[in-house]
This record gives C-alpha cells, structure tokens and sequence, in this order.
C-alpha cells in the first residue's frame, strides 16, 4: 500500500526555474522542441484573472474524444490545478498546435485508472514522480491506482473544435 512520507511542497528558487523553463521555449515559437508528451497550459489566476502558464507532462489521451490526461504532482493545492477548478476555460498547446479547451477535474477512481495505465507505460518517470511527490509505492498497478486515487488528482482537458 502506498504511502505518503514527505510533504511535497511547489519548487522554490532554482529549481522553480528549471521547472519553467520549456514555457519559454514556447513563448519562443520552439515549442516543438517539448515534443508530444509536453503541455503549454494557459489557464486563469482565480483571484489575479490574469493569465497563468504552466508546463506539464501529457499522461494519457482519450482516443474517442481526443482528450489529454494530465496529472497534477504536487497534488490537489498546486496553484494550476486549483484554477483551473475555479475557471475550466483553458489554452493548450502541443508542440506547434494550440487551441482551446476545457479543463475537467477527474473523479478519484478515474485519477486512480489514469495512474494504473500511465505507470507501467512510463515506468521510470513514474517512478521520479513518486519520489518527487515523496510518495513509497511497490511498484505493483494496484498502488499506482490507489496512489491516483487518494494523492494525485488528474484532469482531462478536451480541446474544443475550431
């Protein structure tokens, strides 16, 4: 059974640097560079109204819909996945392609699949993930889902056709 050990607070000092440094690619028309498992997600600040830009890694994609899953790391506080609750009206961008979508929060069991699927896919990201978010897992599906259903929230962004 998995288990939480540290709290996983958001980077701070260089390593929040390092973090953002692929939206300036993007800011830089190189976005291409990111390849396809990079997200440029533009979303509204819920008490600024400005807009807010962050990077994240593209977890899975809902064939029949065209959906991308994204998993928020650092948990339900991080900044980005709590604005996104507030306003789901968001930008995306994928290497060259940028377009508007809307974000949905996934269910705790869809957070938990979502997981389960990505983990074994991506074996050694996830496990980085784990140690990043300070969490212990065995490795095993069953951990990755209950690791997505009780610690990190996923979203599904659906790009709305043009």
């Amino acid at each position: 059974m998995p288990r939480k050990v540290k709290a996983t607070p958001s980077p701070t000092g260089w390593r929040r640097l390092v973090a953002r440094a692929p939206i300036h690619l993007y800011r830089w028309h190189l976005g291409a560079f990111t390849g396809s498992r990079i997200m440029l997600l533009t979303h509204t600040g819920r008490s600024s109204g400005l807009p807010r830009q962050v990077v994240v890694e593209i977890t899975g994609r809902d064939p029949g819909t065209g959906a991308y899953h994204l998993a928020s790391g650092f948990g339900p506080t991080s900044q980005w996945y709590r604005n996104i609750q507030h306003t789901p009206d968001v930008t995306i961008q994928v290497g060259r392609h940028r377009t508007k979508a809307v974000a949905r929060p996934m269910t705790p069991e869809e957070s938990g699949r979502a997981m389960a699927e990505y983990a074994p896919l991506h074996p050694r990201t996830a496990r980085r993930l784990m140690a990043i978010c300070g969490i212990e897992t065995d490795g095993s599906t069953e951990d990755y889902y209950a690791i997505g259903r009780d610690h990190i929230p996923f979203v599904e962004i659906t790009p709305i056709p043009e």
